[in-house]
């Protein structure tokens, strides 16, 4: 039998009833929030057949561990979970090849390296989910993992995006090169900016830490180096809001491509 963890918020229980209703085991909700945002949320949560029980605040929030649940609590099983990224990777490429040529989707995989604030780490994850981001890599060591923190901030992407932290970047990046998996990384001094680049293919862009950056190591493991063009007086952008520029500048470019 699988384990069961809660999920809380709007947005968190909201993405597993869009993805995955079969796997609530009940829904929680304050039945004294009456506002329209609760009232379609419990026309959703009844149209997919979820059992739902009626709590008050303070049920609520001992479920929760707190009080950011915003009247909504869910009790779901946990969901088959691809233990590898060659497991992933495998699996997507699979499933590419099942699908007519012209509904094949280019790999887009964002790697973050040294970002250890789980707030940033949600936001990526968010970011990522918005843009179709087939999986999120980090390494273990000078990383966030996920956290109720990460999963708040991600507002049901860190559900939805695949996120593998593993023993050696350097190593992992070599091996998704290996797979003609061109490799993009961000860098404050690279002249080509990321408007040059062409993200149409299989691509991974790296993207480092506010301030620091990526390390020494992977950026001399990356194919390519690029640069956001900064017009203002701020040195460099939060790491969540520069993976947001380059992750949607591959969307214009797949999407014009496509057109």
């Amino acid at each position: 039998m699988s384990s069961s963890k809660v999920l809380f918020g709007f947005h968190a229980v909201g993405v597993r009833l869009k993805t995955a209703p079969k796997s609530i085991i009940e829904i929680y909700f304050e039945p004294t929030r009456r506002d329209a945002r609760m009232r379609l949320f419990i026309d959703k949560a009844k149209e997919v057949g979820c059992r739902l029980i009626e709590s008050d605040g303070d049920r609520l929030a001992k479920l929760c561990g707190g009080h950011g649940h915003q009247g909504v609590a869910a009790r779901v099983q946990e969901l088959p979970q691809v233990h590898s990224l060659d497991e992933l990777l495998e699996r997507l490429e699979a499933a590419q090849l099942d699908k007519p040529l012209a509904e094949r989707e280019q790999l887009l995989i964002l790697v973050l390296d040294g970002v250890t604030d789980p707030h940033n780490l949600g936001a990526c994850l968010r970011v990522a989910d918005g843009a179709g981001v087939h999986a999120v890599i980090a390494p273990k060591d000078n990383a966030a993992g996920i956290n109720a923190t990460v999963a708040k901030v991600a507002s049901g992407a860190a559900e939805t995006v695949p996120y593998f932290m593993v023993t050696n970047l350097a190593r992992t990046l070599n091996e998704l090169k290996e797979r003609n998996i061109w490799i993009i990384g961000t860098s404050d001094v690279a002249p080509r900016t990321i408007y040059q680049a062409d993200l149409k293919g299989p691509v991974a862009l790296v993207l480092g830490a506010e301030g620091d950056g990526m390390r020494q190591l992977t950026a001399k493991t990356c194919d390519e180096l690029v640069s956001i063009p900064m017009r203002g007086a701020v040195e460099s952008l939060n790491v969540s809001v520069a993976s947001g520029v380059c992750l949607y500048e591959a969307v214009r470019q797949r999407s014009l491509n496509n057109g």
